[in-house]
């Protein structure tokens, strides 16, 4: 697990960190709550939920059992997907919901990451010869779902289309199109995207 972790509240940052001097400089104005106990911690992420707060950092000297404090108020969901590029250079991109996004989604019962990350990029996006390269990072945003408040805690990997087949949108998923887009062009999209699919791009090493 990463040394900070930011879950996204309907893109309101929660940071989570060890200490003060972990803090990145944009959080510099940012509330910080020491050790805060499960009330307080339900406070800050109600207000974070309904937007009555831009941001928030918890520090506590375990970020790992920091986490697990902070999960506790959510139904968590492990996921997988990919940054995919192709031989161009080009990187794959999906239009969802009013956003573009990458491809991921739920891991299966006794299934891997890997296996994961794979079986869904070929599911949403019609692409099956792809190879795993390297794991990228670990992201974490809210959703509501029905009566259920959710964490997705997603592992992304990048990965290499080698074959020719053409993208097939999952119109099931609510995926409209399916493009392939030049390095350039990438943060053009990223304005119409979500924080950690941004935080993804960030940690690549595109």
């Amino acid at each position: 697990m990463q040394a900070t972790i930011t879950i996204y509240l309907n893109e309101r940052p929660l940071l989570l960190s060890a200490n003060t001097n972990a803090i990145p400089e944009h959080f510099a104005k940012v509330k910080v709550y020491d050790n805060p106990n499960p009330e307080k911690m339900e406070s800050v992420l109600r207000k974070l939920e309904d937007g009555k707060k831009e941001a928030a950092v918890f520090i506590a000297p375990d970020v790992k059992q920091l986490f697990k404090k902070v999960s506790l108020h959510f139904t968590t969901l492990v996921a997988a997907g990919g940054l995919v590029t192709n031989p161009a250079g080009e990187v794959l991109m999906m239009f969802r919901r009013g956003k573009w996004d990458l491809p991921k989604g739920k891991q299966d019962p006794g299934e891997d990451l890997e296996t994961c990350a794979l079986r869904e990029v070929a599911e949403e996006t019609g692409l099956h010869n792809v190879s795993l390269e390297n794991k990228i990072i670990e992201t974490f945003h809210y959703y509501p779902m029905k009566n259920k408040k959710v964490l997705k805690h997603t592992h992304w990997y990048r990965m290499q289309f080698t074959g020719t087949e053409l993208t097939v949108p999952q119109i099931e998923e609510d995926i409209q199109d399916v493009q392939w887009v030049k390095p350039e062009h990438v943060d053009k999209y990223l304005k119409f995207s979500y924080e950690n699919i941004r935080e993804v791009f960030r940690a690549s090493d595109l």
